[in-house]
């Protein structure tokens, strides 16, 4: 049995090394039904986020209802929570007619196309009739809006002192004679990770009849083999066994492996082989999408015995020679593109904030259309309309239309986004981009505009509307010769999708 789970606290009073953060979370939920604001438990993965949400259920006496925001029927999680969060008191059975929602990987909601938007998250957890526990690595991967809606307690990395009596308590209870120095050096070298120092302490202690420093630094030497052999000795030389059994010896997670051997097995691999190998690494692939859906991590040996043993036994001939295998080819392609996804999302953050859907359907869907109808800034007044919508900056403007950032056209265009907000600093502010009758001429004669012309229910038009009145401004519009084409250094957003 994995010791992680078979260890893991079953009160706040066990939970090691975050004693001022666990103060903290029991002070929240003893004092919940006056403030009824839900908290975000935000650290470095393995440092006990979770495990002290469920210790502090059952110091409460609160039942648990569990979800994961990384489930890929995003939409479904967000109604499970609302149902449970709306829940009165008479309908459970805990302890002061309460029971706990636990929302682990809450930091994943704008990865998934289903979700309804971090803004009917933020709903939610503001309508709450039930305490909510928002588990969360990166915080600042939260939505604002999200973030200043709970309190937060932050969890830190375990100190090497922490960690040391609790893999004493563990060795105790499992019959394990060890030499302090050895458990000294598993925690020194987990850099604050519980989890991966109870998960290292399992790994070498089934090794060995009694713990030293020495089987330790066996354990490491061990897990030090090359990823280069290992590829060698999956994809040309072991059987199924012998791939899995290599497998073993390789300092890579199962989700790092299986980058190396998807990019690496077409270059030995072919037709019905290659075939058969990538139905492995598919099957694979599913199994760690459980994982990160459930937190299970016993799922990871099933991914692994697909992506190792699987692929070996696709070989159905013999392979020679010398291969040049190389790191995954993704990981370089993230690199070059990472300051252009960072615009891209910062911009889709925003407009799904503002329309009220998900980020993802917001850079799928409503960014295109943007970039098409803005073109090289072509349709100018549309341009300044979105750039004062959504508050973009020179960058921002450049990356939609692919027009350079630096233009004195870019800009003048950011100037007029922000005099324009100036003048339509009133509630409903986006009308000055929805408004197919509240164009930029009304916005420079120096009126200042009736927040009560409105043609939609709650003050705003539709896209399509803005859309349809700027087409004709196209005509009227001057093109800037300098922006015929993008910059060769600028990567515009219909280049990266």
């Amino acid at each position: 049995m994995d010791w992680t789970e078979k260890y893991r606290p079953t009160t706040l009073s066990e939970v090691r090394g975050n004693n001022k953060a666990r103060d903290k979370l029991e002070e929240w939920a003893e004092t919940w039904d006056g403030h009824r604001d839900a908290v975000i438990v935000h650290g470095s993965p393995g440092v006990g986020k979770t495990s002290a949400a469920h210790a502090l259920a059952g110091d409460m006496g609160w039942p648990v209802m569990e979800l994961n925001a990384s489930d890929s029927r995003g939409a479904d999680v967000i109604e499970r929570i609302a149902g449970e969060a709306s829940k009165s008191g008479t309908l459970t059975g805990g302890e002061a007619g309460r029971r706990l929602v636990i929302l682990d990987e809450a930091d994943n909601f704008h990865g998934n196309a289903d979700y309804g938007g971090s803004a009917e998250v933020t709903r939610v957890v503001k309508d709450a009739n039930q305490p909510i526990v928002l588990v969360a690595n990166e915080f600042y991967d939260m939505s604002q809006s999200l973030r200043n809606s709970c309190e937060t307690i932050e969890f830190r990395d375990v100190s090497k002192r922490s960690i040391v009596p609790v893999l004493r308590d563990i060795c105790r209870r499992e019959d394990v004679e060890f030499e302090e120095e050895a458990l000294e050096k598993i925690a020194e070298d987990t850099s604050g990770d519980l989890r991966s120092a109870v998960n290292d302490l399992q790994a070498v202690a089934e090794e060995a009849e009694r713990l030293t420093v020495e089987d330790v630094v066996t354990g490491q030497r061990d897990t030090t083999e090359g990823i280069f052999d290992f590829l060698d000795a999956l994809i040309k030389e072991e059987d199924a066994e012998g791939a899995l059994r290599a497998s073993y010896d390789v300092d890579e997670n199962p989700d790092e492996m299986l980058n190396w051997i998807e990019d690496n097995v077409p270059k030995d691999y072919a037709g019905g082989e290659l075939a058969d190998a990538y139905e492995f690494l598919a099957n694979a692939d599913r199994w760690l999408g459980r994982v990160r859906a459930t937190q299970d991590y016993s799922y990871w040996r099933y991914a692994t015995d697909n992506m190792t043993a699987g692929v070996a036994a696709s070989r159905r001939e013999p392979k020679g020679g010398w291969t040049r295998y190389g790191p995954p080819s993704y990981w370089s392609k993230l690199g070059r593109t990472k300051g252009t996804r960072n615009t891209r999302d910062a911009i889709a953050e925003r407009i799904a904030e503002r329309e009220g859907t998900s980020v993802a359907t917001a850079r799928r869907e409503i960014l295109p259309f943007l970039s098409a109808m803005t073109h090289h800034c072509k349709n100018r007044d549309l341009t300044v309309r979105m750039a004062a919508v959504y508050e973009l900056d020179e960058k921002e403007v450049s990356f939609v239309t692919g027009s350079g950032k630096d233009t004195n056209k870019v800009e003048s265009i950011v100037e007029e986004a922000e005099e324009l907000r100036t003048e339509e600093t009133v509630e409903h502010s986006g009308s000055a981009f929805f408004d197919a009758g509240d164009g930029a001429e009304n916005a420079n004669d120096g009126d200042e505009p009736d927040a009560t012309d409105s043609s939609g229910d709650d003050g705003q038009e539709t896209l399509a509307a803005a859309g349809s009145t700027d087409d004709a401004t196209t005509a009227e519009s001057e093109p800037d010769t300098d922006d015929a084409e993008p910059d060769d250094d600028q990567s515009g957003l219909s280049d990266f999708m």
